[in-house]
């Protein structure tokens, strides 16, 4: 019986390997065609009001500020930068204004760190820069 296993596998992958894809010629290679590459589309940027020295600023300038970001998060041309306090959550979210660009902090988002609530930007950017030493 075991011989019977062994030979009747062999059989299946003799026959796996000889067959050839219909429509394909020995060594011939298909590829399929290229999605063509979207043109670039700027984001929209937040207001600046209460957020200066946060919007239009890099990741590098933000990282001066708060401290090491808890999460740094890269998905294509994006970035997410993460600070946090004791009672808040900053998530800076960072897209480059041109094509080929460096990526700038485009939009904020603050919560409470506790329940994940909305809390005041202002008051989770001070928190902050005190959690960072930084006031």
């Amino acid at each position: 019986m075991p011989r019977m296993i062994v030979l009747f596998s062999a059989l299946m992958l003799a026959s796996a390997c000889s067959v050839a894809p219909s429509g394909t010629g020995v060594g011939t290679v298909s590829s399929a065609p290229r999605p063509a590459t979207p043109a670039f589309r700027a984001p929209a940027v937040m207001g600046t009001a209460g957020l200066e020295g946060i919007i239009g600023e890099r990741a590098g300038s933000l990282v001066r500020r708060f401290g090491e970001a808890r999460i740094d998060l890269a998905e294509g041309d994006a970035r997410k930068l993460q600070f946090t306090s004791d009672r808040c959550v900053l998530d800076v979210f960072l897209y480059p204004l041109q094509s080929n660009a460096e990526p700038v902090a485009t939009h904020v988002v603050a919560r409470e760190r506790k329940g994940g609530g909305e809390t005041d930007r202002a008051r989770c950017i001070d928190d902050i820069e005190r959690a960072a030493g930084r006031r």
